[in-house]
């Protein structure tokens, strides 16, 4: 069985099984979409991606583009060999459980050698984090109305796993905080 595409490999495959497009037109939509909130796509790894896809013969250029000035832009569509592997990549993510190592685990599993006081302000640092990436996702969202329910649902899955995390922030924050002052946990 052929290789299966890395997450940013298909991400990018997907959009050009959606619609043929150029590098810099990919670009607009990894920024419009606020796909660096869940991929590890790079501008400068945009072009890597797409000879990769090329030489796997998942995609082929199939226009270029001549701007009024300037070079021109190639095109990139998918292969059907593409379109099988994107729907094939892309139903076993959906249906996939695969575990998730975020690092503030390892933080909360090294806890104990980290000064109180300062477990307390990395916490807050994390919280008002929290709140300018849920802030900036719901701007992102709210800027794009009309979108495919398949686009909306990427920033709703988004917000619930920050919304997730804000939630259990909020309590443990609060759970130290009873601590701190001799109460005791009642849950």
């Amino acid at each position: 069985m052929a290789e299966e595409p890395t997450p940013a490999e298909l991400t990018l495959l997907g959009l050009l099984v959606e619609k043929p497009r150029h590098g810099y037109e990919l670009e607009e939509v990894i920024a419009a979409r606020g796909v660096r909130e869940w991929t590890d796509i790079g501008f400068s790894s945009i072009y890597y991606l797409l000879t990769r896809l090329r030489d796997r013969g998942l995609i082929t250029e199939v226009a270029a583009e001549r701007p009024a000035r300037g070079k021109a832009r190639r095109v990139y569509g998918p292969t059907d060999e593409g379109r099988r592997t994107c729907a094939r990549a892309a139903e076993a993510a959906l249906a996939d459980l695969r575990p998730v190592h975020p690092p503030v685990l390892v933080g909360l599993a090294n806890q104990p050698v980290i000064e109180p006081g300062r477990v307390r302000d990395a916490l807050d640092r994390r919280a008002a984090a929290l709140a300018e990436r849920i802030a900036a996702v719901r701007a992102a969202r709210d800027a794009q109305p009309g979108t495919p329910p398949f686009v909306r649902a990427i920033f709703d899955y988004s917000l619930g796993q920050l919304d997730a995390e804000r939630r259990w922030l909020d309590g443990y924050r609060a759970e130290l905080g009873d601590a701190a002052t001799g109460k005791e946990d009642r849950r």
